[in-house]
This record gives C-alpha cells, sequence and structure tokens, in this order.
C-alpha cells in the first residue's frame, strides 16, 4: 500500500464538500476510486471497486449508513474513516460497533486526512489481528476438547491410561496423516454410530 496510491472510496451526499475532501485525499496521495452517497448499498460499492479505505463525510450516521457499513461481510472488510459532525457518545458507539475504524468530529481538512487514514489501517489491521487470533485460540480449545472426549472413550472402552490413550490418538493421527483434532473427532463419530 505505501508504494502505490492508496484507494479509497468517498461516501458523501454533499458535491461540494465531498469535491474539496477529493481534492484534498489527491494532495495526500491517495486515488478516489469511486464517489457515492449513503443511500447506495455499500456492500456492492465496495466489491465493484475494492478500495484500500472507506471514508464517509455525513453530517450525522443515520441508521442505514451505520447499517451498510455493519452488513460488509469478512471478504469486504475495509478499514472506515466518518467524518462527522455528530459528537455524542451514544453516536460513537453505534459507529464503532458498525465497524469504524476512526470517528473525526468537525473536521475533515486536507491536512488532517491523510494522518486520520493511516491511523484508521494501522487500528483495522490490529482488529483484524486480534480477531484472527482469537478465531485460532477458539479453534484450538475447540480442538482439545475433542481430543480429552476422543482420550476419553477410549480410557473407558479399552482401559487405557491417559497417556496411553493420548499416544494411541497421535499414533493413528500418524499413521493416517491427518491432524489429532480429525482422528478424535473421526473416533467420536464411529463411537456414536456403534
Amino acid at each position: 500500500m505505501t508504494s502505490q496510491k492508496l484507494r479509497v472510496l468517498l461516501v458523501d451526499s454533499r458535491e461540494e464538500r465531498s469535491a474539496e475532501l477529493a481534492r484534498g485525499l489527491e494532495e495526500a496521495g491517495c486515488l478516489v476510486v469511486a464517489h457515492t452517497t449513503p443511500s447506495h448499498d455499500l456492500g456492492s460499492v465496495v466489491a465493484a471497486c475494492r478500495p484500500d479505505v472507506v471514508i464517509i463525510d455525513v453530517d450525522s450516521p443515520g441508521r442505514d449508513t451505520l447499517e451498510g457499513m455493519r452488513r460488509l461481510d469478512e471478504s469486504l472488510a475495509r478499514p472506515i474513516v466518518l467524518f462527522t459532525e455528530e459528537g455524542d457518545r451514544a453516536a460513537i458507539r453505534k459507529a464503532i460497533e458498525a465497524g469504524v475504524a476512526a470517528y473525526v468530529v468537525k473536521g475533515a481538512r486536507a491536512e488532517r486526512v491523510r494522518p486520520v487514514i493511516d491511523v484508521a489501517i494501522a487500528r483495522f489491521e490490529a482488529h483484524r489481528a486480534l480477531v484472527d487470533e482469537l478465531s485460532r485460540v477458539k479453534s484450538t480449545l475447540e480442538e482439545r476438547k475433542v481430543v480429552e472426549r476422543a482420550k476419553g472413550l477410549l480410557m473407558e472402552k479399552r482401559g487405557l491410561s491417559e497417556a496411553d490413550a493420548f499416544a494411541t490418538l497421535r499414533r493413528m493421527a500418524m499413521t493416517r496423516g491427518l491432524r489429532l483434532g480429525e482422528v478424535a473427532q473421526r473416533l467420536i463419530e464411529m463411537a456414536e454410530v456403534l
């Protein structure tokens, strides 16, 4: 992203304001790949133009605008910068819950745009890393639960010690070329069938 121009989707209902913001973005080394209004389906516009960042400039983020941000699925998620006149806590909380990475009150001034975008991208990437890590941890925990359950079955049905049950699962995984969790899941499924 650093060697190429940052691709920006600009969402604004006021032409004069959006033209000024577009000029500021271009001066900051960005490329405005599309301009739309808050009433358009944000997901379809993002899918069509694949921006690096979405900038929304509105007086007050309406329910439809927030829902549009919230509906961006995993493949379309982008850093969102919201410039607005609305500074109350409830509006900020709703915007953050909808996926806004940077919420800026009173001021889409040209000299502020690029630093705000850079912060939004950094926050978005940090958030995505945390979400990915949480997903990996949940998956690992679920796999451990399955392995523990399979060990319990082997201990109960074959009279094995915990260490021997685990060694049996590992041996089965190695001979079949599967992950330990996959072997454990298959063992549980077979036990349920029998």
